[in-house]
């Protein structure tokens, strides 16, 4: 099993660049030719996601990419330090929550990710959330054929 791990300040800027290191390692692990738009777009809002908690929660930690090629599949895990509202509570340190329009960004945004990646598992707490998204990959025989 190989990872690669990228962090990146939480700035929109660098959005972009996970994207492309995503990308790019995804067609190395094997990742359909042409599922890598999807691969790229679910990343981009991902990582865009985590920025906005991280930028809204004045968080400076770093966002986390972790970019992990499996025996059959391709796994990429954005992680955020956001603390986010466990069941049946609110966001740790929020006495509103989540104002009603970022609450629909944050909504909206996993809707298109969702949408997006057939296999995808978000979890969240109160020490930060992540999204990790799967796609299976073609044995290394098939792609050289």
């Amino acid at each position: 099993m190989a990872t690669v791990e990228l962090r990146f300040s939480a700035l929109p800027e660098h959005v972009r660049t996970a994207r492309l290191v995503a990308a790019a390692v995804a067609r190395r692990a094997g990742v359909d030719e042409a599922v890598l738009d999807e691969v790229r777009l679910a990343v981009g809002e991902a990582c865009s996601r985590a920025v906005g908690l991280h930028q809204h929660g004045d968080i400076s930690a770093p966002v986390k990419v972790l970019l992990i090629e499996e025996e059959k599949q391709f796994s990429i895990e954005v992680g955020d330090e956001a603390p986010h509202a466990v069941p049946g509570g609110r966001a740790p340190g929020d006495g509103a929550g989540l104002a009603d329009v970022e609450t629909e960004e944050d909504e909206m945004g996993l809707a298109v990710i969702s949408g997006l990646v057939d296999d995808v598992e978000v979890s969240a707490g109160e020490h930060g959330g992540s999204i990790r998204m799967r796609w299976p990959t073609a044995p290394p025989a098939t792609l050289l054929a």
